[in-house]
């Protein structure tokens, strides 16, 4: 079981293929398994796909003190530094996107693109609607507990008759958060923001929003507009999980963008 030992934490990641490396970041309360579709098909593609689980997620150690974007993202900088990872695609969902933008502020030369899916640069509840559910997050886990929170949001992730097998895998994996863990994770991202920082992202960025996600296609238009290069691409028929809903749409969106990155760097080698 691959594990590297970092500074105060151990983390678990899994890698497969060979060819240019990808980082695949997964969300809040989950784990690697969140690629589990989409991670085959960019290995067979020919890229070197890396999935770590978050410090105080999945297989990884969840050491005790406060938890935070900053931190995820100075171990997940860490585990690049000890594979050897110099220039790599980062793509994260909702968390993981997160993390990915804290990434590109903390050490632009190790992001070559910044693919983001359903996710954000800011976690600041500015409203009294956000306030609220996030109090009612915190509440809920604290009086239910990870599993039963889990059965709460799996038919909003899922909703179709269809996606019950879905449904049971997001009941395990939530429901599987060690529960002090998971509520220092979740406490840890409320009040994080880069939102003034966008201006210093220079790599190219894909923003990737399901159309029926928790928050609206307006909002990543907001921010995609602050990024120097970067587009917004909308999939259809998805929700907040979208590498598990729509894994071929991800994969296509990937590919071609990581193309695209490829012929500007020969374009740009040819003209220099």
């Amino acid at each position: 079981m691959p594990r590297i030992q970092l500074d105060g934490s151990s983390l678990h990641f899994e890698e497969s293929g060979t060819g240019t490396p990808v980082l695949l970041l997964h969300g809040l309360g989950s784990s690697g398994q969140d690629w589990e579709l989409v991670a085959p098909r960019l290995a067979a593609a020919g890229y070197r796909v890396i999935i770590p689980d978050v410090r105080g997620h999945g297989r990884s150690d969840k050491p005790a003190g406060r938890y935070g974007v900053p931190l995820f993202a100075r171990d997940i900088r860490d585990l690049c530094d000890r594979l050897g990872l110099t220039h790599v695609h980062v793509v994260g969902l909702s968390m993981g996107g997160m993390i990915g933008f804290q990434l590109a502020v903390d050490r632009p030369a190790l992001v070559r693109s910044l693919t983001v899916i359903n996710s954000g640069p800011d976690m600041v509840p500015r409203t009294l609607s956000l306030r609220l559910m996030f109090a009612t997050r915190m509440l809920l886990l604290k009086a239910l507990g990870p599993r039963t929170l889990a059965r709460i949001l799996a038919p909003k992730l899922f909703p179709k008759p269809e996606q019950a097998e879905l449904r049971r895998r997001v009941v395990e994996s939530i429901g599987a958060n060690e529960p002090d863990a998971y509520a220092r994770a979740t406490r840890g991202l409320v009040g994080w923001t880069v939102l003034d920082r966008l201006k210093d992202i220079s790599c190219p960025v894909l923003v990737l929003a399901s159309d029926n996600d928790y928050t609206p296609l307006s909002a990543k238009k907001a921010y995609v507009e602050k990024l120097a290069d970067a587009r917004l691409q909308e999939l259809k028929d998805s929700r907040h999980a979208a590498p598990l809903d729509q894994p071929e749409q991800i994969v296509e969106a990937v590919k071609g963008f990581f193309l695209e990155i490829e012929e500007r760097t020969r374009e740009v080698r040819r003209l220099g």
